[in-house]
């Protein structure tokens, strides 16, 4: 072994360890996941093609086996109490690709429960931002086959949970905002991949005393483009104004697109929107949950700003259960709203009904 690679070997962390899986993932390469005696290889459909699929099941001699989430599971009609896994031995490419994330599809005969490994592999999957469709096979007595691919141990996917939310300041910086006046743009670095989330103060926030504080998870189409299908863009321009009028406080913009599924997943989900489900059953029917958002990195960023105590502008109680699991003291809350449409009614009425968002969606649309 060179003094290179024992220096990467020696300083590997769980959490660098998972991000060189969800990498590999990413590129269509399997991942071996190990526990205990167990040794299992995966392999992300979202990512590969019919061919690397075949070759998949030919080094696994036809003992691969697709893992259906319980959200996915139960759009298919299936009834099990979890996660499932299909026999892929005699299923193409094609028909293993629509019974992960197609519609209309009939039900596998064969499938029985996933073991806690597999369902393990769904996570990477998350972390990874892909559909959770994991190709997965024992290789515990064939590991030499896979020798060359990226090894992770469930307990590294386990202890990466708090380090993957190391967060350092890397720059403060003023910019003048439309409307807003002077604003300072905070840049935090760190998470998965390390990437960049920024706060955003307006005003002059007192931090003896509860700060107003917005968490806002990005949206490419709201934000950005204006788009009806949601509020989003309305409520992080809404929020930093009550921001403005409560004297100062600091916006979170947390890199979460698609309530953490990413921008793939949110277009696909986008389109059986289109054809007539709601948000909480398109994600579903790609195998994700109602929300795979999660808030440490907010915690992280609030304490390096030195708050602790918050009064948190937000419709969403799970944000604040995030918060105080985090140690941040949530001492009020207020609500943020944006404009209702003809094409984001039926979302905000799934936010409220199916997600058990604080929306008086009756007098929001009353008042229009």
């Amino acid at each position: 072994m060179s003094k290179a690679d024992n220096f990467g070997f020696q300083f590997a962390t769980p959490a660098m360890k998972v991000e060189r899986a969800v990498s590999e993932l990413r590129f269509g390469r399997p991942v071996v996941l190990q526990s205990g005696d167990t040794t299992l290889a995966v392999l992300a459909l979202d990512c590969v093609s019919p061919s690397i699929y075949a070759q998949f099941a030919n080094a696994t001699d036809n003992k691969h086996s697709l893992l259906l989430t319980a959200p996915r599971a139960k759009r298919l009609g299936i009834d099990a109490l979890g996660d499932i896994s299909v026999p892929l031995s005699d299923i193409s490419f094609e028909h293993a690709s629509r019974l992960s994330y197609a519609r209309g599809v009939q039900a596998p005969s064969q499938w029985h429960a996933a073991n806690p490994l597999v369902s393990a592999s769904a996570e990477l999957a998350r972390l990874a931002l892909l559909l959770p469709a994991m190709v997965c096979a024992d290789i515990t007595d064939t590991a030499s086959r896979f020798e060359g691919c990226c090894r992770l141990d469930h307990g590294d996917l386990q202890g990466a949970d708090t380090a993957r939310q190391s967060f350092d300041k890397v720059v403060r910086t003023r910019v003048p905002l439309k409307d807003l006046g002077n604003a300072d743009f905070v840049i935090f670095r760190g998470g998965l991949a390390q990437k960049d989330q920024v706060a955003i103060i307006v005003g002059k926030p007192d931090l003896t005393k509860a700060v107003p504080v917005r968490i806002h998870s990005s949206c490419l189409t709201g934000d950005l483009c204006g788009s009806l299908k949601c509020d989003c863009g309305d409520q992080l321009r809404n929020g930093l104004a009550l921001l403005k009028q409560a004297g100062g406080g600091v916006l979170l913009y947390l890199d979460q697109e698609g309530r953490g599924t990413g921008i793939g997943a949110k277009m696909r989900a986008y389109g059986y929107q289109h054809e007539g489900l709601d948000t909480i059953d398109a994600d579903a029917e790609l195998g994700l949950g109602p929300d795979h958002r999660r808030y440490e990195a907010a915690v992280a960023m609030l304490q390096l700003l030195d708050i602790r105590k918050v009064i948190l502008y937000t419709n969403n109680p799970t944000k604040i259960a995030g918060l105080r699991m985090g140690g941040i003291d949530v001492d009020a809350r207020a609500p943020v709203t944006g404009r209702v449409t003809a094409e984001n009614e039926n979302y905000l009425r799934t936010k409220a009904i199916r997600a058990g968002h604080l929306l008086d969606i009756q007098s929001i649309v009353a008042a229009e």
